[in-house]
Protein backbone atom coordinates (compact mmCIF):
# COMPACT_ATOMS: atom_id res chain seq x y z
CA UNK A 1 0.00 0.00 0.00
CA UNK A 2 2.73 2.52 0.91
CA UNK A 3 4.64 1.66 -2.27
CA UNK A 4 1.52 2.38 -4.35
CA UNK A 5 1.05 5.71 -2.67
CA UNK A 6 4.69 6.60 -3.38
CA UNK A 7 4.10 5.81 -7.04
CA UNK A 8 1.07 8.08 -7.01
CA UNK A 9 3.10 10.90 -5.47
CA UNK A 10 5.81 10.42 -8.08
CA UNK A 11 3.18 10.61 -10.81
CA UNK A 12 1.92 13.89 -9.46
CA UNK A 13 5.39 15.38 -9.55
CA UNK A 14 6.36 14.59 -13.15
CA UNK A 15 6.24 18.18 -14.34
CA UNK A 16 2.48 18.10 -14.54
CA UNK A 17 2.38 15.04 -16.78
CA UNK A 18 1.30 12.77 -13.94
CA UNK A 19 -1.83 14.85 -13.49
CA UNK A 20 -3.23 13.47 -16.74
CA UNK A 21 -4.99 10.13 -16.85
CA UNK A 22 -3.02 7.36 -18.52
CA UNK A 23 -5.79 4.94 -19.50
CA UNK A 24 -6.88 6.74 -22.67
CA UNK A 25 -9.59 8.80 -20.99
CA UNK A 26 -10.58 11.95 -22.84
CA UNK A 27 -13.13 14.73 -22.59
CA UNK A 28 -16.09 15.07 -24.95
CA UNK A 29 -13.82 16.75 -27.51
CA UNK A 30 -11.24 13.94 -27.46
CA UNK A 31 -8.63 15.83 -25.43
CA UNK A 32 -6.61 14.27 -22.57
CA UNK A 33 -8.14 14.98 -19.17
CA UNK A 34 -6.62 16.18 -15.94
CA UNK A 35 -7.11 13.70 -13.13
CA UNK A 36 -7.92 16.47 -10.67
CA UNK A 37 -10.66 17.96 -12.87
CA UNK A 38 -12.66 14.95 -13.99
CA UNK A 39 -13.59 11.48 -12.89
CA UNK A 40 -13.17 9.78 -9.53
CA UNK A 41 -15.90 9.48 -6.93
CA UNK A 42 -17.01 13.07 -7.57
CA UNK A 43 -18.15 12.16 -11.08
CA UNK A 44 -19.47 8.79 -9.89
CA UNK A 45 -21.80 10.56 -7.46
CA UNK A 46 -24.02 11.68 -10.34
CA UNK A 47 -23.87 8.26 -11.94
CA UNK A 48 -24.85 6.31 -8.83
CA UNK A 49 -27.65 8.75 -7.98
CA UNK A 50 -28.98 8.21 -11.51
CA UNK A 51 -28.98 4.47 -10.90
CA UNK A 52 -30.69 4.95 -7.53
CA UNK A 53 -33.67 6.70 -9.14
CA UNK A 54 -33.73 4.43 -12.20
CA UNK A 55 -33.77 1.24 -10.15
CA UNK A 56 -36.48 2.76 -7.99
CA UNK A 57 -38.55 3.28 -11.14
CA UNK A 58 -37.92 -0.23 -12.50
CA UNK A 59 -38.55 -2.15 -9.29
CA UNK A 60 -41.53 0.04 -8.54
CA UNK A 61 -43.16 -1.99 -11.30
CA UNK A 62 -41.28 -5.30 -11.06
CA UNK A 63 -41.40 -5.93 -7.29
CA UNK A 64 -45.19 -6.28 -7.06
CA UNK A 65 -45.95 -7.32 -10.62
CA UNK A 66 -46.97 -10.90 -9.85
CA UNK A 67 -49.50 -9.64 -7.27
CA UNK A 68 -51.09 -7.26 -9.77
CA UNK A 69 -51.32 -9.95 -12.45
CA UNK A 70 -52.98 -12.47 -10.12
CA UNK A 71 -55.17 -10.21 -7.98
CA UNK A 72 -56.14 -7.48 -10.46
CA UNK A 73 -55.86 -9.13 -13.88
CA UNK A 74 -56.96 -12.48 -12.39
CA UNK A 75 -54.27 -14.62 -13.98
CA UNK A 76 -53.27 -18.02 -12.62
CA UNK A 77 -50.14 -18.44 -10.52
CA UNK A 78 -48.06 -20.17 -13.20
CA UNK A 79 -49.24 -17.84 -15.97
CA UNK A 80 -48.53 -14.74 -13.87
CA UNK A 81 -45.11 -15.98 -12.74
CA UNK A 82 -44.12 -16.75 -16.33
CA UNK A 83 -45.37 -13.38 -17.55
CA UNK A 84 -43.18 -11.68 -14.95
CA UNK A 85 -40.06 -13.66 -15.86
CA UNK A 86 -40.64 -13.33 -19.62
CA UNK A 87 -40.91 -9.56 -19.26
CA UNK A 88 -37.85 -9.43 -17.01
CA UNK A 89 -35.95 -11.54 -19.53
CA UNK A 90 -36.78 -9.09 -22.30
CA UNK A 91 -35.62 -6.19 -20.14
CA UNK A 92 -32.18 -7.76 -19.69
CA UNK A 93 -31.70 -8.94 -23.28
CA UNK A 94 -32.19 -5.58 -25.02
CA UNK A 95 -28.88 -4.15 -23.63
CA UNK A 96 -26.92 -6.24 -26.15
CA UNK A 97 -27.84 -3.74 -28.87
CA UNK A 98 -26.80 -0.76 -26.76
CA UNK A 99 -23.47 -2.39 -25.95
CA UNK A 100 -22.76 -3.00 -29.62
CA UNK A 101 -23.46 0.61 -30.57
CA UNK A 102 -21.37 1.96 -27.68
CA UNK A 103 -18.27 -0.13 -28.34
CA UNK A 104 -18.46 0.21 -32.13
CA UNK A 105 -19.66 3.70 -32.97
CA UNK A 106 -20.89 6.31 -30.48
CA UNK A 107 -18.95 5.52 -27.31
CA UNK A 108 -20.57 4.88 -23.95
CA UNK A 109 -21.56 8.43 -23.08
CA UNK A 110 -23.24 9.37 -26.36
CA UNK A 111 -24.91 5.97 -26.62
CA UNK A 112 -26.23 6.51 -23.12
CA UNK A 113 -27.43 10.04 -23.93
CA UNK A 114 -29.11 8.92 -27.16
CA UNK A 115 -30.52 5.88 -25.38
CA UNK A 116 -31.74 8.07 -22.51
CA UNK A 117 -33.64 10.34 -24.89
CA UNK A 118 -35.33 7.33 -26.47
CA UNK A 119 -35.57 5.58 -23.09
CA UNK A 120 -37.20 8.58 -21.45
CA UNK A 121 -39.76 8.98 -24.21
CA UNK A 122 -40.40 5.28 -24.57
CA UNK A 123 -40.38 4.46 -20.89
CA UNK A 124 -42.41 7.51 -19.95
CA UNK A 125 -44.94 6.32 -22.51
CA UNK A 126 -44.74 2.87 -20.95
CA UNK A 127 -45.08 4.20 -17.41
CA UNK A 128 -47.99 6.40 -18.45
CA UNK A 129 -49.67 3.42 -20.11
CA UNK A 130 -49.21 1.39 -16.92
CA UNK A 131 -50.49 4.27 -14.78
CA UNK A 132 -53.57 4.52 -17.01
CA UNK A 133 -54.02 0.75 -16.97
CA UNK A 134 -54.15 0.66 -13.16
CA UNK A 135 -56.20 3.88 -12.84
CA UNK A 136 -58.93 3.90 -15.51
CA UNK A 137 -61.76 1.47 -14.58
CA UNK A 138 -62.38 0.49 -18.21
CA UNK A 139 -58.76 -0.67 -18.54
CA UNK A 140 -58.89 -3.24 -15.72
CA UNK A 141 -61.26 -6.05 -14.74
CA UNK A 142 -63.72 -5.41 -11.88
CA UNK A 143 -62.53 -6.34 -8.37
CA UNK A 144 -63.00 -9.95 -7.42
CA UNK A 145 -62.13 -12.17 -4.44
CA UNK A 146 -61.23 -15.69 -5.62
CA UNK A 147 -60.91 -16.79 -1.99
CA UNK A 148 -64.65 -16.32 -1.57
CA UNK A 149 -65.33 -18.94 -4.23
CA UNK A 150 -66.17 -16.43 -6.95
CA UNK A 151 -65.21 -16.98 -10.58
CA UNK A 152 -63.20 -13.92 -11.47
CA UNK A 153 -63.58 -12.48 -14.98
CA UNK A 154 -60.45 -12.58 -17.09
CA UNK A 155 -58.98 -9.37 -18.39
CA UNK A 156 -60.13 -8.43 -21.89
CA UNK A 157 -57.81 -8.24 -24.89
CA UNK A 158 -57.85 -4.44 -24.66
CA UNK A 159 -57.00 -4.45 -20.95
CA UNK A 160 -54.16 -6.94 -21.45
CA UNK A 161 -52.94 -5.06 -24.51
CA UNK A 162 -52.69 -1.72 -22.70
CA UNK A 163 -50.99 -3.16 -19.62
CA UNK A 164 -48.50 -5.41 -21.38
CA UNK A 165 -47.94 -2.74 -24.02
CA UNK A 166 -46.74 -0.49 -21.21
CA UNK A 167 -44.55 -3.24 -19.74
CA UNK A 168 -42.79 -4.12 -22.98
CA UNK A 169 -42.39 -0.47 -23.94
CA UNK A 170 -40.38 -0.11 -20.72
CA UNK A 171 -38.34 -3.19 -21.63
CA UNK A 172 -37.35 -1.75 -25.00
CA UNK A 173 -36.17 1.45 -23.33
CA UNK A 174 -33.41 -0.36 -21.42
CA UNK A 175 -31.28 -1.15 -24.45
CA UNK A 176 -29.16 1.99 -24.76
CA UNK A 177 -28.74 2.80 -21.09
CA UNK A 178 -28.38 -0.35 -19.05
CA UNK A 179 -25.13 -1.79 -20.48
CA UNK A 180 -23.36 1.58 -20.41
CA UNK A 181 -24.18 3.24 -17.09
CA UNK A 182 -22.09 1.00 -14.81
CA UNK A 183 -19.32 0.93 -17.43
CA UNK A 184 -19.25 4.74 -17.51
CA UNK A 185 -18.91 4.68 -13.73
CA UNK A 186 -15.96 2.28 -13.83
CA UNK A 187 -14.35 4.44 -16.53
CA UNK A 188 -14.02 7.28 -14.01
CA UNK A 189 -11.05 5.49 -12.39
CA UNK A 190 -7.63 5.26 -14.01
CA UNK A 191 -6.30 1.68 -14.08
CA UNK A 192 -2.73 3.02 -14.20
CA UNK A 193 -2.90 5.25 -11.13
CA UNK A 194 -2.37 3.16 -7.97
CA UNK A 195 -4.72 5.13 -5.71
CA UNK A 196 -7.49 5.25 -8.31
CA UNK A 197 -7.01 1.59 -9.09
CA UNK A 198 -7.73 0.67 -5.48
CA UNK A 199 -10.86 2.83 -5.55
CA UNK A 200 -11.99 1.10 -8.72
CA UNK A 201 -11.80 -2.27 -6.97
CA UNK A 202 -14.48 -0.99 -4.57
CA UNK A 203 -16.57 0.67 -7.25
CA UNK A 204 -18.85 -2.26 -8.09
CA UNK A 205 -19.49 -2.97 -4.40
CA UNK A 206 -20.72 0.56 -3.81
CA UNK A 207 -22.43 0.68 -7.18
CA UNK A 208 -24.54 -2.31 -6.20
CA UNK A 209 -25.02 -0.83 -2.73
CA UNK A 210 -26.75 2.11 -4.43
CA UNK A 211 -28.80 -0.22 -6.63
CA UNK A 212 -29.94 -2.13 -3.56
CA UNK A 213 -30.95 1.12 -1.85
CA UNK A 214 -33.22 1.97 -4.79
CA UNK A 215 -34.69 -1.52 -4.67
CA UNK A 216 -35.23 -1.18 -0.92
CA UNK A 217 -37.33 1.95 -1.43
CA UNK A 218 -39.37 0.20 -4.12
CA UNK A 219 -40.02 -2.95 -2.09
CA UNK A 220 -41.12 -0.98 0.96
CA UNK A 221 -42.61 2.43 0.19
CA UNK A 222 -43.83 1.84 -3.37
CA UNK A 223 -45.17 -1.65 -2.67
CA UNK A 224 -47.02 -0.29 0.35
CA UNK A 225 -48.56 2.46 -1.79
CA UNK A 226 -49.67 -0.11 -4.36
CA UNK A 227 -51.21 -2.50 -1.82
CA UNK A 228 -52.71 -0.02 0.63
CA UNK A 229 -53.21 3.36 -1.07
CA UNK A 230 -53.64 2.93 -4.83
CA UNK A 231 -51.86 1.44 -7.79
CA UNK A 232 -52.08 4.85 -9.45
CA UNK A 233 -49.81 6.37 -6.78
CA UNK A 234 -47.64 3.25 -6.75
CA UNK A 235 -46.92 3.66 -10.49
CA UNK A 236 -47.00 7.46 -10.59
CA UNK A 237 -44.02 7.89 -8.23
CA UNK A 238 -41.71 5.66 -10.35
CA UNK A 239 -42.68 7.71 -13.40
CA UNK A 240 -41.41 10.88 -11.71
CA UNK A 241 -38.28 9.06 -10.46
CA UNK A 242 -37.48 8.07 -14.03
CA UNK A 243 -37.50 11.67 -15.25
CA UNK A 244 -35.36 12.76 -12.28
CA UNK A 245 -32.74 10.06 -12.96
CA UNK A 246 -31.90 11.33 -16.45
CA UNK A 247 -31.69 14.94 -15.24
CA UNK A 248 -29.22 13.95 -12.51
CA UNK A 249 -26.97 12.07 -14.94
CA UNK A 250 -26.83 14.94 -17.44
CA UNK A 251 -26.00 17.39 -14.65
CA UNK A 252 -22.71 15.57 -14.07
CA UNK A 253 -21.56 15.77 -17.72
CA UNK A 254 -18.74 18.33 -17.13
CA UNK A 255 -17.09 15.92 -14.66
CA UNK A 256 -17.07 12.71 -16.68
CA UNK A 257 -14.12 10.96 -18.30
CA UNK A 258 -14.82 9.17 -21.57
CA UNK A 259 -13.41 6.25 -23.54
CA UNK A 260 -13.32 6.39 -27.33
CA UNK A 261 -15.15 3.69 -29.33
CA UNK A 262 -12.77 1.16 -30.84
CA UNK A 263 -14.80 -0.52 -33.55
CA UNK A 264 -17.49 -3.16 -33.72
CA UNK A 265 -16.62 -6.06 -31.40
CA UNK A 266 -18.84 -8.41 -33.40
CA UNK A 267 -17.15 -7.53 -36.69
CA UNK A 268 -13.71 -7.75 -35.08
CA UNK A 269 -14.36 -11.22 -33.67
CA UNK A 270 -15.97 -12.33 -36.93
CA UNK A 271 -12.84 -11.32 -38.88
CA UNK A 272 -10.63 -13.32 -36.53
CA UNK A 273 -12.73 -16.48 -36.81
CA UNK A 274 -13.04 -16.10 -40.59
CA UNK A 275 -9.29 -15.55 -41.04
CA UNK A 276 -8.45 -18.53 -38.79
CA UNK A 277 -10.79 -20.81 -40.76
CA UNK A 278 -9.32 -19.68 -44.07
CA UNK A 279 -5.84 -20.53 -42.79
CA UNK A 280 -6.79 -23.76 -41.04
CA UNK A 281 -3.91 -25.59 -42.74
CA UNK A 282 -1.33 -22.88 -42.12
CA UNK A 283 1.22 -23.64 -39.40
CA UNK A 284 1.60 -21.21 -36.49
CA UNK A 285 5.26 -20.18 -35.99
CA UNK A 286 6.95 -21.34 -32.85
CA UNK A 287 8.02 -17.77 -32.11
CA UNK A 288 4.76 -15.90 -31.56
CA UNK A 289 6.53 -12.59 -32.05
CA UNK A 290 6.48 -13.41 -35.77
CA UNK A 291 2.69 -13.04 -35.82
CA UNK A 292 1.26 -9.93 -37.42
CA UNK A 293 1.03 -6.92 -35.11
CA UNK A 294 1.14 -3.17 -35.52
CA UNK A 295 3.70 -0.91 -33.92
CA UNK A 296 3.00 0.50 -30.42
CA UNK A 297 2.82 4.01 -31.86
CA UNK A 298 -0.21 2.98 -33.92
CA UNK A 299 -2.10 2.14 -30.73
CA UNK A 300 -0.70 5.10 -28.81
CA UNK A 301 -1.85 7.60 -31.44
CA UNK A 302 -5.37 6.14 -31.32
CA UNK A 303 -5.48 5.81 -27.53
CA UNK A 304 -5.93 2.04 -27.75
CA UNK A 305 -4.40 -0.96 -26.03
CA UNK A 306 -2.03 -3.48 -27.56
CA UNK A 307 -2.09 -7.07 -26.26
CA UNK A 308 0.80 -9.54 -26.38
CA UNK A 309 0.31 -12.98 -27.98
CA UNK A 310 -0.45 -16.17 -26.04
CA UNK A 311 -0.41 -19.84 -27.03
CA UNK A 312 -3.88 -20.61 -25.62
CA UNK A 313 -6.64 -21.33 -28.16
CA UNK A 314 -3.85 -21.68 -30.69
CA UNK A 315 -6.20 -22.26 -33.60
CA UNK A 316 -7.18 -18.59 -33.57
CA UNK A 317 -3.52 -17.56 -33.82
CA UNK A 318 -3.68 -18.59 -37.47
CA UNK A 319 -5.62 -15.40 -38.12
CA UNK A 320 -2.40 -13.43 -37.41
CA UNK A 321 -0.05 -15.63 -39.44
CA UNK A 322 1.54 -13.70 -42.30
CA UNK A 323 1.40 -15.64 -45.56
CA UNK A 324 3.79 -14.84 -48.40
CA UNK A 325 2.30 -12.29 -50.76
CA UNK A 326 -0.45 -11.33 -48.34
CA UNK A 327 -0.93 -7.61 -47.90
CA UNK A 328 -0.56 -6.56 -44.27
CA UNK A 329 -3.67 -4.42 -43.99
CA UNK A 330 -5.28 -3.97 -40.61
CA UNK A 331 -8.97 -4.80 -40.49
CA UNK A 332 -8.91 -7.41 -43.25
CA UNK A 333 -10.73 -10.74 -43.33
CA UNK A 334 -7.61 -12.78 -44.04
CA UNK A 335 -5.04 -11.18 -41.75
CA UNK A 336 -5.70 -9.87 -38.24
CA UNK A 337 -3.46 -8.38 -35.60
CA UNK A 338 -2.39 -10.22 -32.47
CA UNK A 339 -4.43 -7.75 -30.41
CA UNK A 340 -7.59 -8.58 -32.36
CA UNK A 341 -6.94 -12.30 -31.91
CA UNK A 342 -6.28 -11.99 -28.18
CA UNK A 343 -9.39 -9.87 -27.62
CA UNK A 344 -11.46 -12.52 -29.38
CA UNK A 345 -9.93 -15.15 -27.11
CA UNK A 346 -10.80 -13.11 -24.03
CA UNK A 347 -14.48 -12.99 -25.02
CA UNK A 348 -14.48 -16.68 -26.02
CA UNK A 349 -13.18 -17.65 -22.56
CA UNK A 350 -16.13 -15.87 -20.95
CA UNK A 351 -18.87 -17.69 -22.88
CA UNK A 352 -18.75 -21.05 -20.99
CA UNK A 353 -18.80 -19.25 -17.65
CA UNK A 354 -21.66 -17.07 -18.88
CA UNK A 355 -23.67 -20.24 -19.53
CA UNK A 356 -23.24 -21.26 -15.86
CA UNK A 357 -24.92 -18.00 -14.81
CA UNK A 358 -28.27 -18.88 -16.42
CA UNK A 359 -29.47 -21.27 -13.71
CA UNK A 360 -28.49 -18.95 -10.81
CA UNK A 361 -30.40 -16.12 -12.48
CA UNK A 362 -33.40 -18.41 -12.91
CA UNK A 363 -33.23 -19.16 -9.18
CA UNK A 364 -33.12 -15.42 -8.40
CA UNK A 365 -36.33 -14.97 -10.37
CA UNK A 366 -38.26 -16.91 -7.70
CA UNK A 367 -37.95 -13.98 -5.28
CA UNK A 368 -40.28 -11.77 -7.29
CA UNK A 369 -42.71 -14.53 -8.25
CA UNK A 370 -43.30 -17.67 -6.17
CA UNK A 371 -41.74 -16.25 -3.00
CA UNK A 372 -44.29 -13.42 -3.17
CA UNK A 373 -47.18 -15.83 -3.81
CA UNK A 374 -46.13 -17.82 -0.74
CA UNK A 375 -46.46 -14.64 1.30
CA UNK A 376 -50.00 -14.05 0.00
CA UNK A 377 -51.13 -17.30 1.69
CA UNK A 378 -49.83 -16.34 5.15
CA UNK A 379 -50.93 -14.09 8.01
CA UNK A 380 -49.45 -10.66 7.25
CA UNK A 381 -50.57 -8.83 10.37
CA UNK A 382 -47.97 -7.18 12.59
CA UNK A 383 -48.90 -7.49 16.27
CA UNK A 384 -52.51 -6.75 17.06
CA UNK A 385 -52.77 -3.67 14.89
CA UNK A 386 -54.38 -3.31 11.46
CA UNK A 387 -51.11 -2.98 9.55
CA UNK A 388 -50.54 -5.80 7.10
CA UNK A 389 -47.17 -6.52 5.48
CA UNK A 390 -47.40 -6.41 1.67
CA UNK A 391 -46.07 -9.80 0.45
CA UNK A 392 -43.70 -8.19 -2.04
CA UNK A 393 -42.16 -6.13 0.79
CA UNK A 394 -40.30 -9.19 2.02
CA UNK A 395 -38.05 -8.51 -0.95
CA UNK A 396 -36.75 -5.66 1.20
CA UNK A 397 -35.20 -8.32 3.46
CA UNK A 398 -33.15 -9.55 0.50
CA UNK A 399 -32.05 -6.00 -0.19
CA UNK A 400 -31.21 -5.17 3.43
CA UNK A 401 -29.18 -8.35 3.74
CA UNK A 402 -27.32 -7.48 0.54
CA UNK A 403 -26.61 -3.95 1.77
CA UNK A 404 -25.16 -5.23 5.04
CA UNK A 405 -23.17 -8.00 3.38
CA UNK A 406 -21.69 -5.72 0.69
CA UNK A 407 -20.61 -3.16 3.29
CA UNK A 408 -19.07 -5.82 5.54
CA UNK A 409 -17.42 -7.50 2.56
CA UNK A 410 -15.84 -4.29 1.27
CA UNK A 411 -14.83 -2.76 4.60
CA UNK A 412 -13.95 -5.79 6.72
CA UNK A 413 -13.59 -9.02 4.75
CA UNK A 414 -11.54 -7.71 1.80
CA UNK A 415 -8.89 -5.91 3.92
CA UNK A 416 -8.55 -8.92 6.22
CA UNK A 417 -8.27 -11.48 3.43
CA UNK A 418 -6.07 -9.20 1.31
CA UNK A 419 -3.31 -9.44 3.91
CA UNK A 420 -3.31 -13.23 3.57
CA UNK A 421 -3.81 -13.66 -0.17
CA UNK A 422 -2.03 -10.49 -1.37
CA UNK A 423 -4.87 -10.18 -3.87
CA UNK A 424 -6.15 -6.55 -4.03
CA UNK A 425 -9.72 -7.93 -4.09
CA UNK A 426 -9.13 -10.29 -1.18
CA UNK A 427 -10.47 -13.29 -3.08
CA UNK A 428 -10.69 -13.73 -6.83
CA UNK A 429 -13.83 -12.77 -8.73
CA UNK A 430 -14.63 -16.39 -9.54
CA UNK A 431 -14.21 -17.36 -5.89
CA UNK A 432 -16.68 -14.64 -4.97
CA UNK A 433 -19.17 -15.89 -7.55
CA UNK A 434 -18.63 -19.46 -6.35
CA UNK A 435 -19.40 -18.46 -2.77
CA UNK A 436 -22.66 -16.95 -3.98
CA UNK A 437 -23.54 -20.15 -5.85
CA UNK A 438 -22.92 -22.26 -2.72
CA UNK A 439 -25.18 -19.95 -0.71
CA UNK A 440 -27.81 -20.20 -3.43
CA UNK A 441 -27.92 -23.98 -3.14
CA UNK A 442 -28.32 -23.61 0.63
CA UNK A 443 -31.05 -21.02 0.06
CA UNK A 444 -33.17 -23.29 -2.12
CA UNK A 445 -32.71 -26.20 0.28
CA UNK A 446 -33.86 -24.00 3.17
CA UNK A 447 -36.74 -22.67 1.05
CA UNK A 448 -37.92 -26.20 0.34
CA UNK A 449 -37.83 -26.97 4.07
CA UNK A 450 -39.80 -23.82 4.95
CA UNK A 451 -42.39 -24.55 2.27
CA UNK A 452 -42.72 -28.13 3.51
CA UNK A 453 -43.50 -26.72 6.96
CA UNK A 454 -46.07 -24.31 5.48
CA UNK A 455 -47.79 -27.10 3.55
CA UNK A 456 -47.79 -29.35 6.62
CA UNK A 457 -49.44 -26.55 8.59
CA UNK A 458 -52.03 -26.10 5.83
CA UNK A 459 -52.84 -29.82 5.54
CA UNK A 460 -53.36 -30.35 9.26
CA UNK A 461 -56.38 -28.14 9.71
CA UNK A 462 -56.01 -24.72 8.24
CA UNK A 463 -55.79 -24.90 4.45
CA UNK A 464 -59.46 -25.10 3.65
CA UNK A 465 -60.27 -22.84 0.71
CA UNK A 466 -58.39 -22.18 -2.48
CA UNK A 467 -56.18 -19.18 -1.94
CA UNK A 468 -57.10 -19.15 1.75
CA UNK A 469 -54.88 -17.31 4.21
CA UNK A 470 -53.27 -19.51 6.84
CA UNK A 471 -52.97 -18.45 10.49
CA UNK A 472 -49.19 -18.75 10.16
CA UNK A 473 -47.10 -15.60 10.26
CA UNK A 474 -45.48 -14.45 7.02
CA UNK A 475 -42.23 -14.06 8.90
CA UNK A 476 -41.60 -17.83 8.68
CA UNK A 477 -40.35 -16.99 5.18
CA UNK A 478 -37.56 -14.74 6.47
CA UNK A 479 -34.79 -17.40 6.34
CA UNK A 480 -35.13 -17.88 2.58
CA UNK A 481 -35.10 -14.13 1.94
CA UNK A 482 -32.08 -13.55 4.20
CA UNK A 483 -30.12 -16.38 2.62
CA UNK A 484 -30.97 -15.18 -0.89
CA UNK A 485 -29.75 -11.70 0.04
CA UNK A 486 -26.44 -13.09 1.28
CA UNK A 487 -26.05 -15.16 -1.89
CA UNK A 488 -26.79 -12.15 -4.09
CA UNK A 489 -24.20 -10.02 -2.27
CA UNK A 490 -21.52 -12.39 -3.52
CA UNK A 491 -23.05 -13.50 -6.81
CA UNK A 492 -24.65 -10.37 -8.27
CA UNK A 493 -21.75 -8.01 -7.55
CA UNK A 494 -19.13 -10.60 -8.49
CA UNK A 495 -20.88 -11.41 -11.75
CA UNK A 496 -21.14 -7.87 -13.10
CA UNK A 497 -17.57 -7.05 -12.02
CA UNK A 498 -16.18 -10.26 -13.51
CA UNK A 499 -17.62 -9.76 -16.98
CA UNK A 500 -16.64 -6.08 -17.01
CA UNK A 501 -13.12 -6.74 -15.71
CA UNK A 502 -12.35 -9.72 -17.96
CA UNK A 503 -13.70 -8.21 -21.18
CA UNK A 504 -11.07 -6.58 -23.44
CA UNK A 505 -10.50 -2.86 -22.97
CA UNK A 506 -12.24 -2.14 -26.28
CA UNK A 507 -15.30 -4.26 -25.38
CA UNK A 508 -16.20 -3.25 -21.84
CA UNK A 509 -19.82 -2.44 -22.71
CA UNK A 510 -20.14 -5.85 -24.32
CA UNK A 511 -18.78 -7.46 -21.16
CA UNK A 512 -21.35 -5.67 -19.04
CA UNK A 513 -24.10 -6.60 -21.49
CA UNK A 514 -23.05 -10.26 -21.23
CA UNK A 515 -23.64 -10.19 -17.48
CA UNK A 516 -27.08 -8.63 -18.05
CA UNK A 517 -27.84 -11.23 -20.71
CA UNK A 518 -27.48 -13.90 -18.03
CA UNK A 519 -30.42 -12.33 -16.16
CA UNK A 520 -32.46 -12.20 -19.35
CA UNK A 521 -31.81 -15.81 -20.30
CA UNK A 522 -32.17 -16.90 -16.67
CA UNK A 523 -35.59 -15.24 -16.35
CA UNK A 524 -36.83 -16.92 -19.51
CA UNK A 525 -35.30 -20.21 -18.35
CA UNK A 526 -37.32 -19.86 -15.14
CA UNK A 527 -40.49 -19.56 -17.24
CA UNK A 528 -39.55 -22.63 -19.28
CA UNK A 529 -38.72 -24.72 -16.20
CA UNK A 530 -41.93 -23.77 -14.37
CA UNK A 531 -44.09 -24.43 -17.44
CA UNK A 532 -42.41 -27.80 -18.04
CA UNK A 533 -42.74 -28.86 -14.40
CA UNK A 534 -46.41 -27.87 -14.34
CA UNK A 535 -47.12 -29.80 -17.54
CA UNK A 536 -45.23 -32.97 -16.57
CA UNK A 537 -46.46 -33.19 -12.98
CA UNK A 538 -50.07 -32.42 -13.94
CA UNK A 539 -49.95 -35.32 -16.43
CA UNK A 540 -48.85 -37.59 -13.62
CA UNK A 541 -51.77 -36.51 -11.45
CA UNK A 542 -49.82 -34.63 -8.74
CA UNK A 543 -49.20 -31.07 -9.96
CA UNK A 544 -46.41 -29.35 -8.08
CA UNK A 545 -47.61 -25.79 -8.75
CA UNK A 546 -51.28 -24.80 -9.01
CA UNK A 547 -53.28 -21.63 -8.41
CA UNK A 548 -53.95 -22.91 -4.87
CA UNK A 549 -50.51 -23.08 -3.29
CA UNK A 550 -52.00 -24.74 -0.19
CA UNK A 551 -52.80 -27.78 -2.36
CA UNK A 552 -49.55 -27.72 -4.34
CA UNK A 553 -46.14 -29.30 -3.83
CA UNK A 554 -44.08 -26.15 -4.14
CA UNK A 555 -41.58 -27.69 -1.72
CA UNK A 556 -40.78 -30.37 -4.31
CA UNK A 557 -40.33 -27.69 -6.94
CA UNK A 558 -37.90 -25.78 -4.70
CA UNK A 559 -36.01 -29.01 -3.97
CA UNK A 560 -35.73 -29.59 -7.72
CA UNK A 561 -34.27 -26.09 -8.15
CA UNK A 562 -31.79 -26.83 -5.33
CA UNK A 563 -30.60 -29.96 -7.16
CA UNK A 564 -30.38 -28.00 -10.43
CA UNK A 565 -28.38 -25.24 -8.69
CA UNK A 566 -26.02 -27.85 -7.18
CA UNK A 567 -25.38 -29.44 -10.59
CA UNK A 568 -24.72 -26.00 -12.06
CA UNK A 569 -22.30 -25.27 -9.20
CA UNK A 570 -20.34 -28.39 -10.14
CA UNK A 571 -20.10 -27.22 -13.76
CA UNK A 572 -19.00 -23.76 -12.62
CA UNK A 573 -16.24 -25.17 -10.41
CA UNK A 574 -14.95 -27.36 -13.23
CA UNK A 575 -14.84 -24.45 -15.68
CA UNK A 576 -13.40 -21.93 -13.23
CA UNK A 577 -10.47 -24.22 -12.41
CA UNK A 578 -9.35 -24.08 -16.01
CA UNK A 579 -10.00 -20.37 -16.48
CA UNK A 580 -7.01 -18.12 -17.10
CA UNK A 581 -7.58 -14.54 -15.95
CA UNK A 582 -6.91 -11.71 -18.32
CA UNK A 583 -3.80 -10.11 -16.89
CA UNK A 584 -4.20 -6.64 -15.47
CA UNK A 585 -2.99 -3.81 -17.68
CA UNK A 586 0.57 -2.96 -16.72
CA UNK A 587 3.24 -0.49 -17.69
CA UNK A 588 2.74 3.12 -18.73
CA UNK A 589 4.50 5.13 -21.35
CA UNK A 590 6.06 8.40 -20.36
CA UNK A 591 4.05 10.58 -22.67
CA UNK A 592 0.61 11.87 -21.78
CA UNK A 593 -0.94 10.97 -25.12
CA UNK A 594 0.42 7.43 -25.22
CA UNK A 595 -1.26 4.21 -24.21
CA UNK A 596 0.29 1.29 -22.37
CA UNK A 597 1.10 -2.01 -23.96
CA UNK A 598 -0.97 -4.63 -22.18
CA UNK A 599 0.19 -8.06 -21.20
CA UNK A 600 -2.11 -10.94 -22.17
Amino acid sequence: MSQQLRVAMEDAGEGGRGEYTKDGSVDLHGNPVLRSKRGGWTACTFIVVYELFERMAYYGVAANLVVYLTERLHQGTVQAANNVTNWSGTVFLTPLLGAFVADAYLGRYWTFVAGSAVYLMVRMDGMLLLTLAVSVPALKPPPCDPGAGATCPRASALQLGVYFGGLYTIALGHGGTKPNISTIGADQFDEFHPAERLRKLSFFNWWMFTVFTGILFSTTVLVYLQDNVSWSWGYGVPTLALAASVAVFLAGTPLYRHKLPQGSPVTKMGRVVCAALRKCRVAVPGDLSELHELEPDHYASRKRFRVNPTSSMGFLNRAAVKVAGEEEVSGGWTLCTVTEVEETKQIARLVPLLATMFVPCAVMAQVGTLFVKQGVTLDRRVGRGSFRVPPASLGAVVTLTMLVCVAVYDRALVPAVRRRTENPRGITLLQRIGAGLVLQVATMAATAAVESRRLSFASRSHGATAGGELPLTIFVLLPQFVLMGAADAFLVVGQIEFFYDQAPESMKSLGTAMSLTAYGVGSMLSSAILAAVERVTARRGTPWVTDDLNASHLDWYYAFLAVLAAANLGAFVALSRGYSYRAEAIGVTARVHSEPVVAP
